[in-house]
């Protein structure tokens, strides 16, 4: 069964200083037994200030990997980039700038699933392992209990045997890592703020809850799961 540590901040400004000490550590606890580092992050607004944080910590940063855990449909420059904001938050400006970013191709291929393909290929000549091993995976938490583009009740849920897929939801569609690959992780962390999260984190934790209904519920790493969250979402626990 997986196991859960909730750690609570007083707020999103705790919480963003929280997230960065607890990533920048499991970077270079990665970097002090292996060459390079391989760490996956969340899009959203959620880690926007984590972000902004990180890119500030002198890290051996040209020995970090950066991936996201997935990313819509569209050209980096389009508002709704996951690459776009890594781009505009830690990777703006040194030291953070220096890590050697892997965008998840969109556009520049003929189709979503066309993308999903390259990402994959990407991944394992990037990461060991099958599925490909992360050091660390920073995950969020939709209102609807959706982490990464795993939404519920999609196809994508069911998916085990690829490292990537493709999905749709709210008007775009979306490729995404696997829960196969987010399990596969040496560290998983959520990162969890808002009001609008109370239930959805309520239903992560709860065992007997449904992964069709609350999809984070698929990761499941042999290690202990950190859910980083503020006064405001977790307040039903």
């Amino acid at each position: 069964m997986t196991s859960y540590k909730i750690e609570k901040s007083i707020d999103p400004n705790e919480l963003a200083r929280k997230a960065c000490q607890i990533i920048a550590s499991n970077i270079d606890l990665a970097l002090d037994e292996r060459d390079r580092a391989q760490i996956s992050l969340s899009g959203g607004s959620t880690p926007i200030k984590t972000y902004n944080l990180l890119g500030k910590e002198h890290l051996p940063w040209d020995r970090v990997d950066l991936f996201l855990g997935d990313e819509r449909w569209v050209d980096q420059s389009d508002k709704a980039s996951n690459a776009g904001m890594i781009r505009k938050t830690l990777l703006a400006s040194p030291p953070g700038s220096f890590c050697r970013f892997h965008p998840i191709p969109t556009i520049q291929f003929p189709s979503p699933e066309q993308s999903a393909e390259a990402f994959s290929e990407l991944l394992m000549k990037v990461c060991i392992g099958q599925p490909p091993v992360f050091d660390l995976i920073l995950l969020g938490l939709g209102d609807d209990g959706h982490t990464a583009s795993l939404f519920p009740g999609s196809e994508a849920l069911s998916i085990k045997e690829s490292w990537t897929t493709v999905t749709n939801a709210n008007g775009h569609e979306r490729i995404t890592l696997t829960s196969s690959v987010l399990s596969a992780a040496r560290k998983i962390v959520f990162l969890v703020s808002g009001e609008s999260k109370q239930i959805a984190l309520q239903r992560l934790i709860d065992p007997n809850e449904s992964s069709n209904r609350t999809p984070a519920k698929l990761v499941q790493p042999d290690s202990e799961i950190l859910i980083l969250a503020d006064e405001r979402s977790s307040s039903l626990i």
